[in-house]
């Protein structure tokens, strides 16, 4: 697709498509139709490339150097500092959306952690997962702990 300078489309056309793609990202309700939709969307580099500027983005509000962010992430100054710019300058997008990615990740991690407890055998979790009638007590008490993954959607 050839590439359309954004100085050449007028204001109303401009403000159209991307409404057309901001009302579009709201209906989609759960992370699979998320991923597909991004998989069409996208080629695996531009993927690639937006998720290595929200890793930029994480470093630099958690106060990371440029060179610490440059050694981690194997990309330029420039790179960085237009991220650092977005950041300062744009609506706060980045800034109010990280802090959920953070515990979104978190949870990711706990239950990525309780999975590998409960896969390894003669566990305190294997038990509970292989003999779930003698641990009745202990499974309900662990369903009601569980998060809800439903997305909020929110109306504007």
């Amino acid at each position: 697709m050839p590439r359309v300078q954004p100085k050449t489309i007028s204001k109303d056309e401009k403000h159209n498509l991307l409404n057309e793609l901001w009302s579009l990202v709201i209906l989609l309700e759960t992370r699979e139709q998320i991923e597909n939709f991004f998989r069409d969307l996208l080629s695996e580099t531009e993927a690639i490339m937006l998720a290595r500027r929200i890793r930029i983005a994480r470093f630099l509000l958690e106060g990371k150097s440029y060179d610490d962010i440059r050694n981690a992430m194997h990309t330029s100054h420039i790179t960085i500092a237009g991220v650092h710019k977005w950041l300062q300058g744009r609506d706060g997008g980045y800034a109010q959306i990280l802090p959920r990615l953070e515990k979104e990740l978190e949870l990711q991690w706990k239950a990525g952690e309780r999975e590998l407890q409960q896969s390894q055998p003669l566990t305190f979790g294997w038990l509970k997962k292989r003999y779930p009638l003698h641990f009745l007590l202990f499974n309900l008490l662990d369903s009601s702990e569980k998060p809800t993954t439903k997305r909020k959607k929110q109306i504007q």
